[in-house]
C-alpha cells in the first residue's frame, strides 16, 4: 500500500497509508458528495413527512399475552365490555335525573351510537347503573367503543370529537376514556418534541461555538444532527407501513440525532483540526482523520446500535421502536458523519476555523497569561487520581452505589392518564371519574369464558371467584350465544396494585368447567411483567456480549471489556436511583409538573438502560480508542491515560454537556414517562462523562497496571487479524507483554509527559 508522508506533532515526518475507496471518494468528489446527501435529505423530508400522525401511543402490552387475548375476544363479542370512549355529561345543580338532562343525554347517547365506527353504547340513563352516577348526582357516564385498530379509530375520534365536546341545552360533555387519552398524549408529544427542538438547537449551537471557537466549525455537527433526524424519520416512516410504532420513539430519534451526531462530529473536527495543526494539507487531514477518528465513530456508533438492539427481543412494541429509531438514527448520524463532514471539511480547507468568535472576547487584552496546552487540566486530574488510585476508586464506587439505593423500593405499574398535565381534558375527565364516582374506574378485571356451560356452573363459578381473598365484589355472567360469556371483578384496594394483581394470579389458578382468561388493567401489568422477566436475560445477555467483544476487538485486552461492562453499569445507577426518589416517590414534584402515581411504568427502566448504556459505551471508545493508540506507540501505560484523557476529557465532557441539553430540552415535556427518559438519560450522561471517565476509569486501570492489556497468545493473534485500532499507520511498537518497549519510545514519553 503506497505511503503518504505528514508531519508529526512533534515535527518530524510521519508515514501513513493511503486511503481506501470511501475515503478516497470523499476526500476527491466533496461535491459530488454533497450534492448526493442533499438530495437523499431532500427525499428523506419528503418521505418522512407526516410520520407522527402514523404513530401509536400504546405498546406496553405483550400481543401473545392471555390478557391481550382476552381483550381482543370480548372487543369482538362483547364491545360494551370494554369501552375506550367515555363521555361526562355534567348536568350541573339539577343533577342528571332532571327531565330536560336525562333527554339530552340519552338523544346523545342514540346519536353517538348511529356513529360508523361506534359500538357497544351504553350509558347510566339506559342501564341505571350507580357505577355509571357520581357521589354528588350532578354528572353521570355515556360509554361506548370505537372499534378498528389504532390508527383507524383514532381518525373516528378526530371526526366526531368535535360535534359532542361542550354544551348541549342543559348539559355539558367532555370526552374522556383510554382512546382520548392516548389520542391527547400523542399530541401533546408532538407539540412537547417541536417545543424541545426548538429549545435544543441554539442553546446547542452557542455551546459548540464556545468548545470550537469557530463559528464555522460549530455548524458542522449541527447540520449532521439534522441530516441524521431527517434521514430516521424517513426510516420511521417506512417501518410504519409494516408494523406499529410508538409516538414515544420521535423523542429518541431527535435526542440521540443531535447528541450522537455532535458527539462524532466534534471527535472528527477535532481530531482534523488537529492535523491541520500539525502541519498536514486539508485533504490529507481528512484521510488521516477519516482513518483513525473515523474508525472509531464507526466503531462506536456500531456498539451503541448493538446495545438499542437488545430492546427488540421484547414483544412490546413499545420497547421495539425505541430500536427501530435509535438503530435508524445512530447509524444515519455515523454514515452522516463520515461522509458530509468530511467533504465539507475539504471543501473548507482552513477556513473551518475561521469566524472564530473566542477573538472578540480576547480583544483588548494583550497582557493576558499564556494558556495552558490544552488537555493539561485533564492530564493532571488524571496524575492526581492514579496517585490516590485506591482511594478514588473505592469511594466512587460506593458513591455510585449508595446513589442506586432506591432503585432497590422500585413498584413497577401501568402507563395511564395520569401521565398527562392536569390540565389535559382527558385527564380532567379521568380524575373526575377517580375521584367523583364510585367503585374503582378502570381497576376492574374481567374473566372471559369459554365453552359450554349451564347456567349453574355459571353461577357456581362466579360464587366461588367471589370469595376469593381481596376480591371486593363479581359480578355477572354477561353472555354471548353459546360458549361466551364474561365476568366483572372488582378487587380491593388499587387497582393495580399488589392486591390486585395477587387477585390475577388466584383467578387464574381458580378451577372452572369452561376455559377462562384474565384481562384488565392488572392482568395486562402482570402480564407485561412476565414478558419483560422472561425476555430480559436475552436482552441483558446481548449488551454484554457484543459489548465484550467490540471492546476486545477495539484494545485486544481481556481485562478492559470487562471493566467497560462494570463501569458502564456503574454510572447507570444514579438514574436509577433518581428515578424512583423523584418519580415514583414524588419528590421534586412540583418542581417539574409532574402527578407521582406510587410507581414506574414496567418497560420504562429497560428503555433507560439500553440507552444509557449505549451512550456510556460511546464515551468509553473515544477515551479507550485513544489510550490504546498511545500504549501502542508508546507501551508506557499510566502516560497511555493521562495523554488518553488529555486528549478526550474535555471532548467528552463538552459532547456529555451538548446530549444532556438535548435531554433536558426532551424533559421538558409535559408527558412524565419523556420527562424521566429525558432527565434520567441526561443524568446518566453527565455522571458517565464526569465522574466515571475523570475518575473510576483512570483509578481501575491504574490499579490494573499492565495487566490491563493482557491477553492469552490465541485471542492476541485472533485481535491481531480482526482487531480495530484507531491508527494512522505509524509503526507502533507491540504491547509489553509481548516485547520490551525500545528506551527511545520510553524517553519520548516522559517528555510528553
Amino acid at each position: 500500500m503506497a505511503e503518504v508522508k505528514k508531519t508529526a506533532p512533534g515535527g518530524g515526518p510521519r508515514q501513513g497509508p493511503e486511503a481506501g475507496g470511501w475515503t478516497r471518494f470523499v476526500t476527491v468528489r466533496p461535491r459530488l458528495t454533497l450534492l448526493v446527501a442533499l438530495v437523499l435529505t431532500a427525499l428523506a423530508v419528503l418521505a418522512g413527512s407526516g410520520v407522527a400522525d402514523r404513530m401509536g401511543s400504546g405498546g406496553w402490552e405483550d400481543p401473545a399475552a392471555e390478557s391481550t387475548y382476552a381483550t381482543g375476544v370480548l372487543e369482538h363479542r362483547f364491545p360494551g365490555s370494554q369501552p375506550n370512549l367515555l363521555l361526562l355529561v355534567d348536568a350541573g345543580p339539577g343533577g342528571v335525573d332532571a327531565p330536560a338532562a336525562a333527554t339530552e343525554a340519552r338523544r346523545l347517547a342514540a346519536r353517538l351510537d348511529a356513529e360508523p365506527g361506534v359500538e357497544g353504547v351504553g350509558s347510566y340513563w339506559s342501564t341505571g347503573s350507580p357505577a355509571l352516577r357520581s357521589e354528588d348526582g350532578r354528572k353521570a357516564v355515556i360509554a361506548a367503543r370505537i372499534g378498528g385498530e389504532e390508527k383507524a379509530a383514532a381518525a373516528v375520534l378526530d371526526r366526531i370529537a368535535p360535534s359532542y365536546r361542550g354544551t348541549h341545552g342543559p348539559v355539558e360533555v367532555s370526552l374522556g376514556g383510554g382512546l382520548a387519552v392516548r389520542h391527547e398524549m400523542q399530541k401533546t408529544i408532538g407539540e412537547d418534541l417541536l417545543r424541545a427542538e426548538l429549545i435544543a438547537l441554539p442553546l446547542t449551537l452557542v455551546l459548540l461555538v464556545m468548545v470550537f471557537g469557530s463559528a464555522v466549525a460549530a455548524l458542522l455537527p449541527l447540520g449532521v444532527g439534522i441530516v441524521a433526524i431527517l434521514g430516521a424519520n424517513a426510516v420511521l416512516r417506512g417501518i410504519t407501513e409494516f408494523t406499529d410504532v410508538s409516538v414515544f420513539a420521535q423523542n429518541l430519534t431527535t435526542a440521540l440525532g443531535l447528541g450522537l451526531a455532535i458527539d462524532y462530529a466534534l471527535f472528527i473536527v477535532r481530531r482534523h483540526r488537529e492535523e491541520l495543526a500539525a502541519g498536514a494539507d486539508p485533504r490529507t487531514a481528512v484521510r488521516t482523520t477519516l482513518r483513525t477518528a473515523g474508525r472509531t465513530v464507526l466503531f462506536s456508533a456500531l456498539t451503541v446500535a448493538a446495545s438499542l438492539s437488545a430492546m427488540l427481543v421484547f414483544p412490546q412494541y413499545f420497547l421495539r421502536s425505541f430500536a427501530y429509531a435509535g438503530i435508524a438514527v445512530v447509524l444515519l448520524a455515523a454514515v452522516a458523519a463520515l461522509a458530509l463532514l468530511p467533504a465539507a471539511l475539504v471543501l473548507l480547507g482552513d477556513r473551518v476555523n475561521a469566524l472564530d468568535l473566542r477573538r472578540l472576547l480576547r480583544r483588548g487584552r494583550p497582557d493576558a497569561p499564556e494558556r495552558s496546552p490544552e488537555g493539561a487540566g485533564w492530564a493532571r486530574a488524571a496524575a492526581l487520581v492514579m496517585r490516590r488510585a485506591p482511594v478514588f476508586a473505592v469511594l466512587t464506587t460506593a458513591g455510585l452505589v449508595l446513589l442506586g439505593l432506591p432503585f432497590f423500593g422500585v413498584k413497577f405499574g401501568t402507563a395511564d392518564d395520569r401521565q398527562l398535565p392536569t390540565t389535559a381534558s382527558s385527564r380532567i375527565v379521568q380524575d373526575e371519574l377517580r375521584h367523583g364516582f364510585p367503585g374503582n374506574p378502570g381497576g376492574g378485571l374481567t374473566v372471559l369464558a369459554e365453552g359450554p356451560a349451564t347456567p349453574a356452573q355459571y353461577t357456581a363459578y362466579r360464587d366461588r371467584i367471589a370469595a376469593l381473598d381481596g376480591v371486593a365484589r363479581a359480578e355477572g355472567p354477561v353472555t354471548a350465544g353459546p360458549g361466551h360469556a364474561f365476568f366483572t371483578v372488582v378487587p380491593e384496594g388499587e387497582g393495580v396494585g399488589a392486591g390486585a394483581q395477587r387477585t390475577v394470579t388466584e383467578l387464574r389458578a381458580t378451577p372452572a368447567p369452561f376455559d377462562t382468561s384474565v384481562t384488565g388493567q392488572a392482568a395486562a401489568l402482570v402480564d407485561s411483567k412476565d414478558a419483560l422477566a422472561e425476555r430480559l436475560p436475552w436482552a441483558a445477555g446481548i449488551i454484554v456480549v457484543v459489548t465484550l467483544l467490540l471492546v476486545f476487538l477495539l484494545t485486544g485486552s481481556v481485562l478492559v471489556p470487562v471493566q467497560a461492562v462494570v463501569l458502564n453499569a456503574l454510572s447507570l445507577t444514579a438514574m436509577f436511583g433518581a428515578v424512583v426518589w423523584v418519580f415514583q416517590d414524588g419528590h421534586l414534584a412540583g418542581l417539574l409538573g409532574f402527578t407521582p402515581t406510587g410507581d414506574i411504568e414496567t418497560t420504562l427502566p429497560v428503555l433507560m438502560f439500553c440507552v444509557a448504556f449505549g451512550l456510556s459505551m460511546d464515551y468509553g471508545v473515544f477515551l479507550l480508542s485513544r489510550v490504546k493508540e498511545e500504549y501502542d506507540a508508546t507501551g508506557d501505560h499510566e502516560h497511555s491515560i493521562r495523554f488518553g484523557l488529555s486528549r478526550t476529557g474535555g471532548l467528552i465532557t463538552a459532547a456529555a454537556v451538548i446530549l444532556a441539553v438535548v435531554m433536558v430540552a426532551i424533559g421538558t415535556s409535559r408527558v412524565t414517562n419523556t420527562k424521566m427518559l429525558g432527565l434520567g438519560v441526561a443524568l446518566a450522561v453527565l455522571m458517565d462523562a464526569t465522574v466515571v471517565r475523570g475518575l473510576l476509569v483512570p483509578s481501575v486501570m491504574k490499579l490494573t497496571g499492565r495487566l490491563t492489556w493482557w491477553a492469552p497468545g490465541p485471542l492476541r493473534r485472533f485481535h491481531d487479524r480482526f482487531g480495530i485500532s484507531e491508527s494512522d499507520g505509524r509503526n507502533h511498537s507491540p504491547a509489553p507483554d509481548v516485547q520490551e518497549v525500545s528506551e527511545e519510545r520510553r524517553e519520548a514519553a516522559s517528555l510528553r509527559a
